[in-house]
């Protein structure tokens, strides 16, 4: 039975079909009080004298419900660039990605001096205690020369645990995920200390070999489960195929590690599905050999989300977006993505993907990576009331973070 509204918080009814958890359920309704999700399941099962005072908002036929998106490598949108440090702007960027669909999201760093890593983390740290994002992700600077990609090399290094542990010191607990190169030395110690502080290691920006990359998500993994911290359950693997060496036949390299190990449960693997950075063909791969549960899709978004071809900025390094391909200007590198998260479900979808697991890579999946299962990522009664509805052609229509309505056209949103 669903609690009616008391007059201290919105009730609304959402009916369509509703897409969580890897399952789709056809004639369905979701209803919202006070902020929560008070009920999914079929019109039918509802009690209706249960429900005075909600309003049923307005969808179009043929919509489907999905929980709202959780995006873990994300580096600015609509102008902004987390990394770097301000806070205004990172401000804005955050509401044009909660309006986007992607209702949960870590702000991401790139490689960058330390004095620039300390300014952006402390930009962005009460960000993370006002709950506006889920924490902060560090890509770099433990990271490879020769696999860089767009990151900066003049900062690369190799591990520093004293400097590892002043970056996690000055974010109060909000640095969530690092991503780093498992062949540098000192690699192992800088996981040990990651798993020690409830950080989730990402491996990635790698020239590694298939043994050395099965040896540290291994390890990664066993440390992590015997952290004690809580939420923290695997390593995952930062943007697989992008900034490491392709999979060749008597080469390997991580590709082929992180595949096997992904199958097993052990990894989680992030895809860039936005059509630029990886082919239809490769993610539609990836799902059908490692399962849903098994991959992230993320955007690595730049700046340039949201906005016109033009000349932007990724941390410290000038970028050119043209015909939304994001490329250093020095290099020709590609520098992070120009999609939102639904653009990359909705391309994984185009790509083969069956639409309920792509969803279910793109919100249950970096739920559970953040600790956060229990609170967002599904459509379950007692979660927060994220709710995503999107048409037909898998457009927005509504978006709602805890229970506030941000999207809506009947409601002049």
């Amino acid at each position: 039975m669903i609690p009616a509204a008391d007059g201290t918080g919105a009730g609304y009814l959402l009916a369509g079909t509703v897409l969580t958890d890897g399952m789709a359920m056809d004639n369905a309704v979701v209803a919202v009080a006070e902020g929560r999700i008070a009920y999914v399941g079929p019109r039918a099962g509802m009690d209706a004298s249960s429900l005075p005072g909600f309003e049923e908002l307005e969808v179009p036929p043929g919509s489907m419900i999905l929980p709202g998106l959780v995006d873990l490598h994300c580096h600015g949108a609509a102008g902004g660039d987390f990394p770097t440090g301000n806070a205004d702007s990172a401000r804005a960027t955050v509401d044009f990605l909660h309006r986007s669909g992607t209702t949960t999201l870590l702000a991401s760093l790139v490689t960058a001096s330390r004095e620039d890593l300390l300014r952006a983390i402390g930009a962005l740290t009460p960000l993370a205690e006002e709950g506006l994002i889920a924490g902060i992700h560090s890509e770099g600077p433990f990271l490879s020369h020769a696999r860089c990609g767009a990151q900066d090399p003049r900062f690369l290094r190799d591990p520093d645990v004293f400097f590892l542990r002043e970056l996690i010191e000055a974010a109060l607990g909000h640095l969530k995920t690092m991503t780093y190169a498992p062949e540098l030395p000192g690699a192992d110690a800088l996981v040990r200390v990651l798993a020690e502080h409830g950080v989730t290691p990402s491996l990635g920006h790698t020239d590694a070999d298939a043994r050395t990359t099965a040896a540290s998500l291994t390890q990664a993994a066993r440390l992590l489960a015997g952290s004690g911290q809580p939420g923290v359950s695997r390593p995952t693997v930062t943007h697989l195929f992008n900034g490491m060496p392709p999979l060749h036949h008597r080469s390997p390299g991580p590709v082929a590690a992180c595949l096997r190990l992904a199958r097993a449960g052990t990894a989680t693997v992030e895809l860039i599905a936005d059509g630029v950075h990886l082919d239809h063909e490769t993610v539609r791969m990836v799902f059908e050999l490692v399962g849903a549960e098994n991959v992230v899709l993320v955007t690595d978004s730049m700046a340039a989300t949201g906005l016109p071809d033009g000349d932007y900025e990724l941390g410290p390094s000038a970028v050119t977006v043209s015909g939304g391909e994001a490329r250093l200007r020095s290099n020709g590198s590609l520098a992070g993505g120009t999609a939102t998260l639904l653009d990359v479900v909705r391309r994984a979808v185009d790509a083969g993907v069956w639409t309920a697991a792509a969803v279910q890579s793109a919100t249950a999946v970096p739920a559970r990576i953040l600790g956060l299962q229990q609170e967002l990522g599904s459509l379950r009664a007692g979660l927060s009331a994220d709710v995503v509805v999107v048409d037909r052609n898998f457009e927005r229509t509504l978006v709602m973070r805890a229970g506030k309505v941000l999207v809506h056209p009947g409601l002049g949103l």
